[in-house]
């Protein structure tokens, strides 16, 4: 098969001929129809996670159809659309037998611990416990742009942040995480705060939900913005970007008992940011971590999305191929264009690759 590989860390991918993947006992192999490109991946790339194993094969959101089984799955077969949570939960931990199958003790993670859907096929394991069914009238596309970043904002806003009717909900960063975010908080009832460096994607914000944005290039003091605009602070807030200078106003921000969840990803330099402690412990703020969601979760999300509630859609921005996809990785660095990219092509036109 094709796949999109890098052999040392911050050098470029190229696109490379290596072996089809085969499914473990209890796994799958899957014909990559889509392949989300996320920050996560650049991060991976950058050698900021210690899981991967060099050559490696990036991509974490996907969506395609199922090619083989493995002798110990029961649920699947060959011909069935679906996706997966990029956590992939090992069902028999103590965090799994709980329900938390999102930090498994001993999780899976294509694109990390193991080759990723950068490629035209992909072998997931866990199968039974993880893969989630597709509805068909839902495109790929809609599906892969799922896979990390909207389930992780759905389980952030629902699950972790506890968003209810009414409440004020501050997003920091505009990207996929944060609109998928903005949508999905504005579903719930909230009054959603929107923050980022630009007009164009605070713009775009408003179409989904957001009732006020703050440009945070021409705002000299964010946390007092939201606190005037909020009278008072947030009940909710979010860094959806993962940068010290985010994590702190998303936390400063909140009013009283107000809750904090992070879901950018603190990596490298960023590990270990300044937090206002002194109002964590005066105002009894909480703070919790989103990683990712548990498939069982899928459902009620799906249900929102085929009811119009929620529309992924929106959020799928450029499509383009997998020879294309080595440039979008290394260019993740930087701050990505309004929406989610995605990869919906995998023909390669070089002839040297067959």
């Amino acid at each position: 098969m094709k796949a999109v590989v890098f052999e040392k860390f911050g050098e470029a991918p190229t696109i490379q001929t290596v072996p089809d993947p085969t499914p473990s006992p209890e796994g799958v192999v899957i014909k990559v129809e889509a392949t989300g490109l996320c920050r996560s991946d650049w991060h991976g790339w950058m050698g900021h996670d210690d899981g991967i194993r060099l050559p490696h094969v990036p991509g974490h959101e996907l969506a395609g159809v199922v090619v083989s089984t493995g002798s110990q799955v029961s649920r699947w077969k060959a011909g069935e659309r679906v996706t997966v949570p990029f956590a992939v939960g090992c069902g028999r931990c103590f965090e799994c037998t709980s329900g938390n199958h999102q930090v498994c003790e001993h999780q899976f993670q294509p694109g990390f611990s193991a080759w990723g859907s950068f490629a035209e096929y992909v072998a997931i394991d866990h199968a039974d416990t993880n893969l989630v069914r597709l509805p068909d009238e839902m495109e790929f596309a809609t599906a892969a742009s799922l896979g990390c970043r909207f389930v992780t904002s759905f389980r952030a806003i629902v699950d972790q942040g506890r968003v209810t009717p009414g409440e004020w909900v501050a997003v920091h960063g505009c990207g996929g995480v944060g609109l998928s975010a903005i949508m999905i908080a504005s579903a719930m009832g909230a009054n959603v705060v929107a923050i980022d460096l630009t007009d164009e994607k605070l713009e775009f914000a408003k179409t989904i939900g957001a009732v006020a944005t703050i440009n945070a290039a021409k705002t000299p003091n964010v946390v007092k913005a939201v606190k005037q605009i909020t009278n008072g602070g947030a009940h909710m807030s979010m860094d959806a970007l993962g940068h010290p200078t985010t994590s702190f106003n998303s936390i400063a921000n909140l009013r009283r008992r107000g809750r904090h969840v992070q879901v950018g990803l603190m990596l490298g330099e960023h590990a270990r940011p300044q937090i206002p402690m002194d109002k964590v412990i005066a105002f009894e703020l909480e703070i919790r971590g989103s990683h990712g969601m548990q498939a069982f979760r899928y459902q009620a999300m799906m249900e929102m999305i085929r009811t119009g509630k929620l529309k992924p859609e929106l959020l799928v921005g450029k499509k383009i191929s997998l020879e294309e996809a080595p440039a979008a990785l290394m260019a993740m660095g930087g701050f990505e264009g309004i929406g989610i990219g995605v990869v919906t092509r995998f023909q390669i036109s070089d002839p040297s690759l067959d």
